[in-house]
């Protein structure tokens, strides 16, 4: 299947500027294509790998990628999606953040059967340019009416925009001029807010290089939820790939929770099963929705891309302690990571009444509710049922030295870390 073909099932292609030339194209050569991120912070999540995902998926196919880290374009914000100015960082947190990003993208894109991506930074040849080359050599080829009328400077025109922001999509135009005359880049992917500074590109090349030139955009669609809303926040905010800002068991959690109404079409946009075995998972949301088999494939494909086969296990192992009540199999860090959003308290290590332990700490209101819930068989203690109210809690008790977890009821667990 042609490439385009497969994205096109995917419902991965929003715009394409040439759709047939593309393809053609595609049908002739490995084509070389680019896809950019700015560094303004230190770890991409994943709205970030909307348009990345569609690059893997030219590599798969035979296809050179070059992955650009935007080291001069995050010096100035791209205005794409805001309604108002971006803070400028220094230049030393940009760079610190380009190393991140660098980093993630080269183990996410970078494997021992494929050693054809490129990384570059735009700030490599964006530096050396002074300001009289700026405007003379490229300035000169965009026309402000055009500008102006391009959405992302025009949503902003009543609310202001700087000089700054307002170049932004000149810069841009300038790294696919470069890619093009230096890498044989011929195809631009973006998110949906790109295509304004995807085709400046494309105008820019055709005024330099000829208007024969071969250049290509290709934008991917917003990707909201079935309920409207924005994709990839959860309560505790956005989904990083940073497993210090996102845990792996947190970034599985999300996946694994999908709606039915959206898990088909994330099947289809971020992992790599055929189309066989996302039509049997279809039927099976359809036909067996309560066993949620779909969810589940898309938590695994999703967390091994991104952490490997080794943290995919361990989100997996504390999902599954998390679900028996199993909790004696975990081990502290484990513990630390499944349990980094539930209710914490902490605690002393000298040994304690049961009763009165869980009162102190506020787990439990009074110590007639203590009692009771406690006789009824309603609280235990890291996975093991608590039924005598003359039970003592030591520091022997904690797993690991750490932790000791009770579990009220059948879902309402509570962490006490010790002192």
């Amino acid at each position: 299947m042609n490439i385009i073909d497969e994205l096109e099932w995917r419902d991965a292609i929003n715009q394409q500027t040439d759709a047939e030339g593309l393809r053609e194209l595609t049908n002739t050569k490995a084509v070389s294509l680019y896809c950019g991120v700015d560094p303004t912070g230190d770890s991409m999540h994943i709205g970030h790998l909307i348009p990345f995902m569609v690059l893997k998926r030219f590599q798969l196919a035979g296809h050179r990628p070059v992955i650009l880290i935007g080291g001069a374009t995050g010096t100035i914000g791209d205005p794409s999606g805001r309604q108002s100015e971006r803070s400028l960082q220094t230049m030393e947190q940009i760079q610190a953040n380009v190393d991140a990003l660098t980093a993630q993208m080269k183990k996410l894109f970078v494997t021992e059967s494929d050693n054809q991506v490129r990384m570059v930074n735009n700030y490599d040849w964006t530096h050396k340019i002074n300001v009289i080359e700026f405007l003379r050599d490229y300035g000169k080829n965009f026309s402000i009416n055009t500008m102006l009328a391009k959405d992302v400077v025009s949503s902003r025109l009543e609310s202001g925009i700087s000089f700054t922001e307002f170049s932004y999509q000149i810069l841009q135009s300038l790294d696919y001029l470069h890619l093009y005359q230096h890498e044989d880049v011929q195809l631009q992917v973006g998110g949906s807010d790109q295509w304004g500074n995807i085709t400046s590109g494309l105008d820019l090349i055709r005024k330099k290089e000829g208007a024969d030139a071969k250049v290509f955009g290709l934008t991917i669609p917003l990707m909201l939820k079935s309920d409207g809303t924005k994709f990839g926040k959860s309560a505790g905010g956005a989904i990083w790939l940073d497993p210090k800002k996102t845990t792996p068991y947190e970034f599985y959690q999300f996946w694994a929770n999908a709606d039915d109404r959206d898990v088909v079409k994330y099947l289809k946009y971020f992992t790599f099963l055929t189309q066989e075995e996302i039509g049997v998972l279809e039927e099976k949301v359809q036909n067996e929705p309560h066993k949620r088999e779909a969810q589940k494939a898309l938590a695994e494909e999703m967390t091994r891309f991104v952490h490997g086969e080794e943290l995919l296990e361990q989100a997996k192992r504390i999902t599954a302690a998390l679900f028996s009540g199993d909790i004696h199999s975990l081990t502290a860090e484990e513990i630390e990571e499944g349990f980094k959003e539930m209710p914490t308290f902490t605690s002393g290590r000298d040994s304690k009444n049961i009763v009165d332990w869980l009162v102190d700490l506020g787990i439990e209101p009074s110590k007639r509710q203590a009692r009771e819930d406690i006789t009824k068989g309603a609280i235990s203690l890291n996975g093991e049922r608590v039924t005598d109210i003359g039970a003592e809690v030591t520091a022997e008790d904690a797993i690991g030295g750490r932790f000791i977890i009770i579990r009220k009821g059948k879902k309402n667990y509570s962490l006490v870390k010790l002192a």
